[in-house]
């Protein structure tokens, strides 16, 4: 799995770390893999659910986080053609969006807005690179913001701290639901 780098993502480490009085919620974390992730949003308090379609990281993220001593709920599903079991406050993602087709990348803006609730926040680490003969699939930060804008107010975005073989091409991107 080459995706899995045994750690969760480090900008999401340092963006909790460094807000934590952001309100507690529930949280989405799709294309969870081994739950690295989902943990430190449990860790940090939130309700925290992940998604796969692998049914091997589902199996693999529930076995961790029991052995970590977390709470966190996780279900195989499809986030761009399953309904949501809810609405969530929160929804993150770590280089989902460049895994999938590009021709599927409106399906995912029209998946998170069904995933989210009005004024939830949309937090994502994007992967920058040019590629096209993916997975992963190139992006820009002009594409993004061309993409989220009408639904979304970006609140911040910053290269964050990231996994060595990545550093300088992630952007994370802090967003709100426009959602009434």
């Amino acid at each position: 799995m080459p995706w899995e780098k045994g750690e969760p993502s480090p900008g999401l480490v340092d963006f909790l770390g460094s807000h934590p009085s952001l309100g507690k919620g529930t949280v989405c974390v799709p294309g969870c893999g081994t739950g690295h992730d989902a943990r430190v949003w449990a860790a940090a308090g939130f309700e925290t659910h992940g998604y796969d379609i692998a049914p091997s990281a589902i199996r693999l993220a529930c076995e961790k986080t029991r052995a970590a001593g977390l709470n966190a709920t996780f279900t195989l599903a499809d986030f761009l053609s399953s309904e949501p079991p809810a609405r969530f406050d929160y929804f993150f993602e770590h280089t989902l969006f460049c895994a999938i087709q590009p021709v599927q990348r409106d399906d995912y803006c029209r998946a998170l807005l069904r995933w989210l609730k009005p004024g939830g926040v949309y937090l994502a680490v994007n992967y920058l690179i040019p590629d096209e003969d993916g997975p992963p699939f190139g992006t820009t930060r002009e594409e993004l913001i061309g993409r989220f804008s009408p639904d979304f107010e970006l609140i911040e975005d910053w290269v964050p701290r990231s996994y060595p073989n990545r550093t300088g091409l992630e952007r994370m991107f802090w967003w709100q639901s426009r959602g009434a």
